[in-house]
Order: C-alpha cells, then structure tokens, then sequence
C-alpha cells in the first residue's frame, strides 16, 4: 500500500495514502451493532412467511442456518482482523484477485444488499407501528410512508456521526433483548403460551416422508429467513471505525451471532408453539404474544418490532454507506461519494444510499425483499469466503491476529452453504440479482471506456488551448514571474503562456505611439523567450487597450475565456502598491479567472514547497498547483496545517485527517513527493513564517485567506503577515469565483462565526 510522510511536532511516521474513518466505537457498541442489527424487524415479518413454507420444520429452519452462519462469522473474524478497514468483503476480495471486476461487483452487491435490507426495515417498521394504528395495514402508501419517514431519521443520526449511531443501537439494542427476554419467558410459562400439541398437532415436523424433499423445504425455507442473519457482518464493513480491532472485532461478531441463534430459535419455538395460524403473516410475534399477555403484551413487542426494526436500519444503512464510501474512494463509484464532513462521515454517501432505500421502500414485497438481500448477501459472503482461501495461498506469512480453525475446512463449507442456499432461493429474485450484476458490470467497462476514450483525448489534443497571462507591468521586474509561469505552463501541457500589454484607447490609436509600443512588446518578447524554450512552453505577445490596466485585462477575458491563471509580480514601491491593488481588486470581483500574485524574493531553483492549508477554496487552488509544479520540476510538497497551541492531543488525529481529506478531495490521493505537516501556534501566519525559515522553503504557495483585508491587498491578513514576514519568495492565488457567491460564502462564514 502506497505511504506518505507524516509529521506531528517533528516526528515523521508513515501514513496510507486514502481517506481514513475514526476508531471511535468501543466494544459494548461494535457488540450491539452487530446484534441488535440483526435482531431487528426479520425475525417479526419473517417467522410468518418461514412457517408458510415449512410448517414447524421451520425451527429447524433458523437454527441450522444459525449454526452454518458460525463457519462464515469465523471467517470473517480472521478477514477483518487481517485487514481492519471500511469494505468489508470487498477489501478481501480486493486484497486476494487484485482490483478488477470482480472486486467492484462483491463492492456493489454488498452496498446494494445492505440498501435493500434498509430498505425491507424500514418496511418492517412500518408493518409494528400498524399493530398500534390498524389503518396503516390496509394502506400501502401509509406504509411507504412510515417507512420513508424512519429512513430520513436514520440519514440525518448518521451524518451527525458514528458516534451518535453506536450510541443509539445499545440503547435500542438493550431494550430489544429485554422485550424478547419477556417473549420468551412468558410464552414458556404462561397459561396459552407455548403447546408442544400446538407447535406438533400431527406429531410430525414434516408433511412428507421424503427426506430429500424435506431437506429442500428446510433450504428452501433458509433461503427465505437468511436475511435474518444480516447483521453481524456489518461489525467486519465497519471495522475502520472500531477501536482495537484485533480483540473487539473477533469477540464482538461471535457475541452478536450466539445471541442472535439463540433468540431467534427460542422465538420461532415460541411462536410456533402458540399459534398454528401465523403462516404468511407479517405480525407473527404480535399475534401470539396477545394470545398470552394479552394487549399489553402485544404493546411491548409492538414497540420491540419498532425498534428492532430501527436498529436495523441504523446498522444496514451504515453497513451501505461504508461500502459505497470504499468503492469511492478505490475510484470505483463516483468520488463524491467519499467526501467526509467534520464529523468525518461519508454523508454524501449517507444521502444516497438513503435516497434509494426510500425508492426501493415503494416495492413493499416483504418476501421478495427478503430474497432479493438474501441472496445478494450469499453472494458476497461466497466470495469473501473464497478469498480467504486465497489470501492464506498468497501472503502465507501475514500478521492474522485471529487465524480460523480447522483450515481449509471452515471456509469450505461457508462457501458450500452459501451455493446451496442460493440454489434454493426465489427465481425472481435470483433473476433480479442477476439483472442487477449484469448492469453494474456494464458500468464497470463502459468506465473503463470513458476513461480511456479522456485520456487518449486529452493526449491528442494540441498543447496551448489554454493560456497563463502575465499582465506587463516593469519588464525589469517581470523576470521571475514569467520563468515561474514557464514552469506552470510546462506543468500543464494544455496551457501556452501570454504576456499582455493594456494601453490607453488614445495611445493606441496613436501610429508612432502603436509603433513604439510593439518594438517594446517584441523586445520584451525576445528577452523573456528563454524561459519558454527551456520549459518547451509556447509562448507570444498581444497589445490590447482599455480605459485602465484593468478594464482591459477584463475585456480580454470576456473575448476569450480560455485563460486559466493571470500571474502577477507585486509591485516594490509603496505608490505603486497602491494602484496595483485596486485593479487587482477590480479583477477579483469580475470572478473570470484565477488570479496569482508573486512576492518576489528570488527563485533559483524549486526543490520544496510549503503550502499552508486552511481548507477554503483558494486553498485548493494552491495544493492543485503545487503539486503540478512538483511534479514538473521534481520537487516535494509540505502540506501544513496549524492548530491552537492548547489544542488537546486526542484531537490531532482529527486534524490530520481533515488536512489529509482536503488534500486527498483536491488531488484524489496524498502523492510520493508530498508530506503531510501539523504544527501548534498561537498564530498561524506567525507559524508559517516560522516553519518556512526552519526548513528552507524556495517558495511559499498559499491561497487568499477569507478575513480582515488591508486596503489595497485583497488577500487578507494573515497572507499579509506571511508575505512581509518572510524570507521565501510567496505565490499567493486566489480561485476565480462569481460575486454572489463570494458574497453568499462570506456572509455564510460570518453567520458560523457569529454562532
């Protein structure tokens, strides 16, 4: 896996090159959001249609697959000890085939299944709140919109983070097991509670006589009731963000699933037991409770079903959001989708995968729900099962902190019992997760193709089809900054360099004035032509008038919108500081183009760069430039962020990873030549200036901070105490942006500091 460096108060570490989640769910949490997300709304909307099928042999059902989930929880108890990131089998799968199709698919059926499974909760939850309204049974839309309603709840606990969502699933979680504690000890001892006569009126489990059409009901049945036992595995699609993963993560998906076996059992004999009326129904667990604990035991699993269904949804959408957060970030799924806010979660993910749980919530098909995760779980679970296998051929000589017994036969019969089970799953949906794979493989070479078709494009297209302008101001001063825009033109090799001269419409139609203007404008030509033949650059030269320096330089960019970066050279004298501000201004405001200012201290070579970073737009400007500079001259990048000097030492992970996200948002990863750099300060320009004479910068790269602006210098502050504090040449940029929204951001800004 590709490093970087890292340093915090001077101590270089390694650091993986990729968005990071936060360890920030402790075991009691990691134990309930396996658990009670799997003890959610499947065992209240499934026992119903599991006795359809089976009759009691139903029990037989849910237990025996309980006991085949062992062989997989183990496997993945080693997998996502090995490997204690966000993707779950994806990340297996990934580490034992390499990056290909077969990676993206397990990627997207497991976000898919978990999508669907939120979206089957969600229904569920819907079907308990109509044991309380009865109306709401005979209504699809209410039930559509119940369900809808609980998703949108669960959207907005998960992007106020993972933290709040731990949090709920042991509160809800505890009241789950205590509601079926209470099922199950009054079902048990209660007058019209369990009957072995009821569970067994013929004294037969089966109808038939014959086993092997026995043996395919029970299959068939599992099948149908697997969708039960998602859940654990959300602990390995999470394990990103669980603290001490090599214990907590074994421990907690072997906790969960015991707990989950057995409840599930003892509910169904309960059930089973008590009513020989419940088949297809799906309120099963309401029906028979009121048989012996009258309404209000109806009430409590009333309000059980409810939050087990919630705490379904709470652990499938996160399970969802994970793994469309993993294929983004691997540049499978679109890049959005792994932008991380304060509280780093991936919320555009969160709102997507919420959007599409609320679409599939209209199908409303309990059973067909059911099948369809099911199945597209089965099909995940046999290819991280198989990796496994691979993955112990491959790196025989990994550090497994839980290694699985009796290898290879554990992983044998996961992968067996997953073959099976979909073997003897609903055709229909079987067909749709068929269809489903299919379209994503389409995406997947249709991607391949774009990117292809873009890059042989970009390759064939003529360099020069966008311009840097360096405005001619004193050509005696204008050396560094057109060999500094030779070099980011050549960084760039769409881009030519321009210098332009603006002068007076009066001038201009002057012919002995034009005349001497263009001998000037071709002797500056020929004095500066050396930098672009160095850097291979075209280059040439181009008079305009207009009323002022400004109004012409904003005239040509109106007439020809293909310029990418307008380069300036601060001006020495306090006079002409003054002037040269307020047209730079004038130019800012038009929002038509980036807009970059050397302070020039001299720059004879470029082999380290500085680049503060505060996050902001002009901000990215600066990393996005810095590193095509790098590259072109093979120079390092050192990414700065300053922090408060009481800034307490649990938070500086935090920091590290938003100075990471916004490198990582602007580049797309951290690259070889770039280190990322956390410093204290009471003041940041202060900082700067301090880190800059520590290591020898040859160039500063910063982007216009969004502050209080002295007159004439349009950058702010702290930009201002960096440039004339310091001895290194300054490349202050600031990215083009319309008026009103600069005007919203600003006004934005203000209101969050006011709060």
């Amino acid at each position: 896996m590709p490093e970087s460096d890292l340093c915090i108060e001077g101590t270089w570490v390694k650091m993986a090159q990729k968005r990071t989640l936060k360890r920030q769910l402790n075991l009691t949490q990691v134990v309930m959001l396996g658990t009670a997300g799997t003890l959610g709304s499947g065992v209240f909307i499934l026992t119903g249609h599991a006795a359809a099928v089976a009759g009691p042999a139903a029990i037989w059902a849910v237990l025996i697959a309980g006991i085949l989930s062992f062989s997989i929880a183990l496997n993945y108890c080693e997998l996502a000890t090995t490997y204690p990131e966000t993707g779950g089998a994806m990340t297996y799968v990934r580490e034992a085939w390499g990056k290909g199709l077969l990676a993206f698919l397990v990627g997207s059926m497991d976000c898919i299944s978990s999508t669907f499974y939120t979206a089957l909760s969600a229904v569920g939850f819907a079907y308990s709140v109509s044991v309380f309204v009865p109306a709401l049974h005979e209504s699809a839309i209410g039930i559509g919109a119940v369900a809808i309603a609980a998703i949108l709840v669960f959207v907005i606990l998960n992007i106020l983070g993972v933290t709040k969502v731990g949090n709920i699933q042991v509160v809800m979680g505890g009241s789950l097991l205590v509601a079926f504690a209470i099922y199950l000890i009054a079902g048990f001892t209660m007058p019209n509670g369990f009957s072995t006569a009821t569970l067994l009126p013929t004294g037969r489990w089966f109808t038939s006589d014959n086993p092997f059409t026995n043996m395919g009901v029970i299959l068939k049945t599992i099948a149908l009731i697997y969708a039960m036992y998602v859940g654990f595995e959300v602990i390995a699609d999470d394990a990103e963000e669980v603290r001490n993963p090599t214990k907590n993560i074994p421990m907690a998906i072997m906790i969960s699933l015991f707990l989950i076996v057995v409840v599930y059992t003892l509910v169904v004999t309960v059930a089973m037991g008590t009513s020989s009326t419940i088949a297809g129904s799906e309120t099963a667990i309401s029906d028979t409770i009121r048989m012996f604990l009258g309404t209000p035991g109806a009430t409590i699993i009333g309000i059980a079903g409810m939050v087990g269904a919630l705490t379904s949804i709470n652990s499938s959408m996160l399970s969802a959001t994970r793994e469309s957060f993993t294929l983004s970030r691997d540049g499978s799924w679109p890049a959005f989708l792994s932008r991380l806010n304060q509280a780093r979660v991936p919320y555009f993910a969160i709102l997507v995968i919420g959007a599409v749980s609320m679409f599939v919530t209209m199908i409303g098909a309990v059973d067909f729900l059911s099948y369809i995760t099911s199945g597209g779980y089965l099909f995940v679970l046999l290819c991280s099962n198989l990796s496994m296998i691979t993955l112990r051929k491959k790196y025989p000589f990994i550090h497994r902190p839980f290694k699985v017994p009796a290898f290879p036969l554990t992983p044998i019969i996961a992968s067996l019992v997953c073959v099976i089970v979909l073997r003897y799953s609903e055709v229909r949906a079987l067909m749709f997760m068929g269809g489903v794979l299919g379209l994503f493989a389409i995406y997947y070479y249709v991607k391949l193709g774009v990117e292809s078709w873009q890059a042989e494009h970009k390759r064939s297209q003529d360099p020069g089809r966008y311009r840097l302008v360096v405005p001619m101001q004193h050509a005696s001063g204008l050396e560094n900054v057109v060999r500094l825009g030779a070099r980011i033109a050549n960084a760039d090799n769409e881009m030519n360099l321009c210098l332009l001269q603006v002068v007076d419409k009066q001038v201009a139609e002057n012919d002995q004035a034009r005349e001497r203007l263009n001998q000037s404008r071709q002797y500056t030509l020929e004095k500066f032509i050396k930098y672009a033949v160095e850097r291979n650059v075209p280059m040439y030269s181009k008079t305009v008038s207009g009323d002022s320096a400004a109004g012409g330089i904003i005239d040509e960019m109106r007439g020809d919108n293909n310029v990418r970066l307008l380069l300036y050279k601060w001006p020495v004298s306090e006079e002409s500081q003054i002037e040269f501000g307020e047209n730079l201004e004038t130019i800012i405001r038009s929002g038509l183009t980036n807009v970059g200012v050397l302070f020039d201290r001299g720059i004879d070579r470029i082999e380290d760069i500085l680049v503060p970073v505060g996050g902001g737009p002009h901000c990215k400007l600066a990393i996005s430039l810095a590193e095509n500079l790098a590259q072109a001259d093979h120079a390092s990048i050192d990414f700065m962020r300053v922090v408060d000097v009481d800034l307490e030492d649990e938070l500086y992970e935090d920091q590290m990873a938003f100075l990471q996200e916004v490198v990582m948002t602007e580049l797309g990863n951290i690259p070889g030549n770039a280190n990322l750099h956390i410093v204290r300060g009471e003041d940041p320009a202060s900082a700067i200036v301090a880190e800059a004479q520590d290591r020898d910068y040859d160039l500063i790269i910063i982007g216009s901070f969004e502050g209080q602006s002295k007159p004439g210098l349009p950058f702010g502050e702290i930009v201002d105490k960096v440039v004339r504090g310091s001895n290194t040449s300054v490349l202050v940029l600031r990215q083009h942006e319309r008026p009103a929204a600069s005007w919203l951001r600003q006004q934005l800004r203000g209101s969050n500091k006011r709060s």
